[in-house]
């Protein structure tokens, strides 16, 4: 069993910035980070692999150059730094850990779930 915690998010104006955290309660092959906002349907933010040793993080373009993922690896915490945001990402945030199949924002086969966190943008 893993825990998952997260903390952060919040309300923004546009252009602003949040980080999200999420503390696993052990290691895992791969964390992530989805969202679903009002009226969509889930969908993937970013990954971290734990499975090579120069992992790469993953990005759904509608993020990349925005957002970026990164790891406390000796704290077990998974972060989000979210800078210039928008209005279309006002979503409940999710953390994810333990990958089923693969590490990468398309798949969501993951076996843990944070409880979420709110991000809010107002333009």
């Amino acid at each position: 069993q893993v825990q998952l915690v997260q903390s952060g998010g919040g309300s923004v104006q546009a252009g602003g910035s949040l980080r999200l955290s999420c503390t696993a309660s052990r290691d895992t092959n791969c964390m992530a980070w989805f969202r679903q906002g009002p009226g969509k349907e889930r969908e993937g933010v970013a990954t971290f692999s734990n499975t090579t040793t120069f992992s790469v993080p993953k990005y759904a373009d509608s993020v990349k150059g925005r957002f970026t993922i990164s790891k406390d690896h000796a704290k077990n915490t998974l972060y989000l730094q979210m800078n210039s945001l928008q209005s279309d990402d006002t979503a409940m945030y999710y953390c994810a850990a333990d990958a089923t199949r693969f590490c990468g924002p398309q798949y969501d086969d993951f076996n843990y779930w944070g409880q979420g966190t709110q991000v809010t943008v107002s333009s």
